[in-house]
């Protein structure tokens, strides 16, 4: 099974949910509450698309969202002088359990 690990590395502007270092953790299709820090809906709106598309094998410089096996997304607050809020850079690291089966490996008898 797939594992997504997504890490605030950055924030600009100041950030009402995040700070420095926290994570969210998605396992297959659901987030794992127990290991994430914290979830912002506004975050997370960026996130999505990208997070289907990783945990279905598609490298990051392939979505052109990095160089190497990172991806990196940016909340879609744009922060100072347009919000009062803060943009928040997340690095994305895809992790492979291979001694756990995911939902979609089941349905597909692997």
């Amino acid at each position: 099974m797939e594992q997504l690990e997504i890490r605030v590395i950055e924030i600009r502007g100041k950030c009402p949910v995040f700070h420095t270092g926290d994570r969210i953790v998605v396992e297959g299709p659901t987030i794992n509450l127990k290991e994430t820090d914290a979830i912002c809906t506004h975050a997370f709106a960026s996130l999505l698309p990208y997070i289907v598309a990783l945990r279905k094998g598609i490298k990051p410089n392939e979505l052109g969202l990095g160089r190497g096996e990172k991806a990196y997304i940016q909340c879609l607050d744009p922060g100072p002088p347009y919000t009062d809020g803060g943009t928040v850079i997340f690095e994305i690291t895809v992790v492979r359990d291979e001694s756990k089966k995911g939902v979609e490996d089941s349905e597909r008898g692997s």
